[in-house]
């Protein structure tokens, strides 16, 4: 086995006080990020699903697997079945499942087992976990493949458009709908497109810095 080859990282080092308007821009520009359930049907061009796919290429992965396939949908006829499908499992878990608090938690979404926006969005890009590739296995797949999905949407917000993480239980019809290997679990559906002219989203209030940052002595 031969050693690791290493290059030279030489990132722009900034003033401290650049760096930090540089984070307040970014954080102030994020805290606008809403999760929408009410999209245009305008078209989105292809070339913004793959910068948002090449911005979650960037994520860090345990041992540098990159363990995770993008599927990105924009034929009707196939966005049509996903949403079928989805609104098939959505049903079971809103009508039969007995998960009480599951549901209280989601009422003051507003949120039910239709998913008409699956029809609406030009997109839908749906994430695969790759627990292995080929014969080799992959490490800290969850943790890997959750910071791409982060990446992502951070990239559909900056170019104006509007995302949903969706996940429908159980999604095993994506791998059968999308004809993925054995090796890829599905791991998260996103809608992607314009939010709608008459867009509305739950009037949330997000949790503040002291109650999601501790500073350990």
């Amino acid at each position: 086995m031969t050693g690791p080859t290493f290059v030279p990282y030489r990132p722009e080092r900034m003033p401290a006080d650049v760096g930090l308007e540089r984070g307040r821009a970014l954080v102030a520009h994020l805290q606008r990020r809403r999760s929408v359930r009410m999209f245009s049907p305008d078209p989105v061009p292809r070339e913004a699903i793959e910068l948002a796919v090449a911005a979650a290429n960037t994520a860090p992965s345990g041992a540098h697997h990159q363990p995770w396939t993008f599927v990105a949908v924009g034929d009707a006829a196939t966005r049509h079945r996903i949403r079928e499908a989805a609104e098939t499992e959505e049903r079971r878990f809103y009508r039969e499942r007995q998960a009480p608090e599951w549901h209280e938690a989601l009422a003051r979404l507003g949120t039910d087992e239709h998913k008409a926006y699956l029809d609406v969005v030009p997109w839908i890009v749906t994430v695969f976990a790759q627990k292995k590739t080929g014969t080799r296995k992959n490490y800290y797949v969850s943790e890997s493949v959750g910071i791409a999905c982060g990446l992502f949407v951070a990239a559909i917000h900056e170019m104006g458009l509007a995302t949903l993480p969706h996940t429908p239980n159980p999604m095993g019809f994506l791998s059968r709908l999308l004809d993925r290997p054995a090796g890829e679990r599905p791991y998260i559906l996103f809608p992607v497109g314009y939010p709608a002219s008459d867009c509305v989203v739950p009037d949330l209030v997000r949790k503040a810095l002291s109650e999601a940052l501790v500073w350990a002595s």
